[in-house]
């Protein structure tokens, strides 16, 4: 075997695992790296590099491939500004648990903690946003690294991890050696169930009488075949299905056990029948603050289950009666077998189901309709309308147009919402759509955003346009930072402190000067015309839709009240929360 530099190492690395697409920025940490990239492909390699303008954007590009495609997203940047700029993708990465590579670059080792030029302590930094990080000062071992960070990425939890290579380690020479099957010595998540646990959770789903499936993000990322079976167990015993923001599409919306998200801008049927449940089975999901209200009021009569991978999770925030450390596809496929092999028959949940119409029949989702303006639910609707039949990838910013895409575009397959949870991070929608479009070219893929969130990286319209992506932008637009205003006027009095865009740009001029299409819809008769309009245009479109700015997202669990205490309109609004309660917004 010939000596390699570790920059050549890397990329062979890399091709043997079979990377395909990077997303980017080059800096002088990295430049040995970009060179070996640049004569891997001159040679008729295969790896694909994104050139984003700016490095938080490669990471949500990355995260919007890996969420879309099931592959783990690999990103590559400078040292010192260029890590620092990830740290919001890794952080976002970590908290949705996205299989994520970021490979940094690092003042030569000589310089390290001289506060050299462009220095930053990577691996201190990201200690905390990341599955795992790795210095790698030699360049012998810098091939089994990588090997081993992906396998740490991509198994378990998934999560990112960050190897930080400096660049004398990048120009140094060593033999690389393609490890074999990667067995990390302390990591070694536990994948199949305990038989026993699966029997017992079994004999708790058969005896409940008001059982409800909590589902989250864990279902979408133990691969298409646990949506497949979640199906098949909701058919067979019958019970409610309900998601958290993460899970949508991993159960189909247009199901007759469908209840809908639950949480804080949940369905009033999700909340009602988790509270009365005597048997909650969460599957993926970690019970997080925005499905669980007030502690001690969440679903407190209820046997509670929890199959996770991450045993970390497990009585983190609840406690629960049985927990199941599992991929959560594998415990769906032995509940199944089980299940069957006991010949249990399917329950009768009639009297279940009729408390649950009756929470139904509320409408929670219901809003009021408008002649003179757009409401920002009908604007979601009408987009659901036109292109749910082709099955879209649908991206989002964060805010009151995120929780409307949620509650209205009706998703019925997984691996097609693509959204900032845990963080909350603006700025997601369109580079995570450039990611997912890179790795579904033939498909529709829609960033439904706000126009405080969409400037956040506004600059990636650029990267779509170099590399000929059609991503589409249906821009909500009601001149505010929406979910502040809702809560400066639910919780402050109206106080709305900073929360008015003033000086917004003409985002169809704006669009344009990227060498997009831009599209204005200012009246509710415009609204079909302008969608089909953008949906017919076969490059890269930017929707300017005026909504209504008053407009509410509703319904709304109130930050400390209990997960039963919805209010459905702004009728219901009543006094001012106490500061206990701010704390918690």
């Amino acid at each position: 075997m010939t000596e390699k530099s570790g920059a050549d190492i890397l990329v062979e690395a890399l091709c043997d695992l079979g990377v395909e697409i990077v997303f980017g920025y080059p800096g002088g940490a990295v430049l040995p790296i970009y060179d070996a990239l640049f004569r891997h492909n001159a040679a008729g390699g295969r790896i694909k590099h994104i050139l984003v303008r700016h490095e938080q954007a490669a990471t949500h590009a990355a995260e919007g491939y890996a969420r879309s495609t099931g592959k783990p997203g690999v990103v590559l940047v400078t040292s010192g500004p260029g890590a620092t700029n990830a740290v919001t993708g890794i952080t976002d990465a970590l908290m949705d648990s996205i299989p994520m590579v970021v490979i940094t670059g690092q003042v030569p080792t000589s310089l390290i903690g001289t506060d050299a030029f462009q220095e930053a302590d990577t691996v201190g930094i990201t200690r905390h946003c990341t599955k795992h990080n790795y210095l790698v000062k030699d360049p012998a071992k810098l091939g089994s690294v990588i090997h081993e960070a992906f396998h740490i990425a991509t198994s378990g939890r998934p999560g990112p991890v960050v190897v930080d290579i400096p660049k004398d380690v990048q120009v140094a020479v060593a033999r690389y050696t393609k490890p074999g099957p990667i067995k990390h010595k302390t990591y070694r998540p536990q994948i199949k169930p305990d038989p026993a646990v699966i029997e017992q959770l079994v004999d708790m789903l058969a005896a409940a009488e008001r059982p409800v499936f909590y589902t989250g993000g864990g279902i979408i990322n133990a691969g298409p075949a646990a949506s497949t079976l979640l199906r098949e167990l909701a058919q067979i015993t019958g019970a409610p299905v309900t998601s958290t923001l993460m899970g949508l599409g991993a159960f189909p919306a247009s199901s007759k056990q469908w209840l809908g998200m639950l949480g804080m801008h949940g369905t009033y049927e999700a909340n009602w029948a988790m509270n009365q449940a005597d048997l909650i089975i969460a599957m993926g999901a970690r019970f997080d603050d925005r499905v669980t209200g007030r502690l001690d009021a969440f679903s407190p009569n209820s046997r509670k289950a929890h199959i996770d991978i991450d045993r970390s999770s497990i009585n983190k925030t609840v406690r629960v009666d049985l927990p199941v450390i599992a991929d959560v596809g594998y415990a769906l496929e032995a509940m199944i077998r089980v299940y069957k092999a006991r010949q249990h028959p399917k329950p009768d949940l009639t009297d279940w189901w009729q408390r649950i119409e009756s929470w139904r029949a509320k409408k929670s989702l219901a809003f009021a309709e408008s002649k003179t303006e757009i409401m920002p639910q009908r604007a979601i609707r009408a987009l659901w309308e036109a292109t749910h039949k082709r099955a879209p990838i649908i991206t989002t910013e964060v805010g009151q147009h995120q929780m409307w895409a949620a509650q209205h575009f009706d998703f019925e397959l997984p691996n097609k919402w693509l959204t900032s949870g845990g963080l909350g991070t603006m700025g997601y929608g369109l580079p995570a759509a450039i990611g997912a479009q890179l790795g579904h070219p033939k498909a529709l893929v829609i960033d439904i955003a706000g126009e405080a969130s969409i400037q956040m990286n506004i600059q990636e319209l650029a990267t779509a346009t170099q590399y000929r992506l059609p991503v589409k932008i249906f821009i909500l637009n009601n001149q505010y930072m929406g979910m502040v205003r809702q809560w400066q006027e639910l919780t402050y009095e109206s106080r709305y402190a900073e929360s008015y865009s003033d000086s917004l740009p003409d985002f169809v001029k704006l669009a344009e000067a990227y060498g997009w299409k831009g599209i204005l819809i200012e009246k509710p008769g415009e609204l079909e015309s302008g969608i089909s309009e953008m949906l017919a245009y076969d490059g890269p479109v930017m929707v300017d839709c005026r909504v209504s700015q008053s407009a509410n997202c509703f319904p709304m669990i109130p930050s400390g009240a209990a997960h039963t205490d919805m209010i459905l309109a702004a009728d219901q609004v009543t006094g001012v929360m106490d500061d206990e309660a701010k704390a918690l917004v």
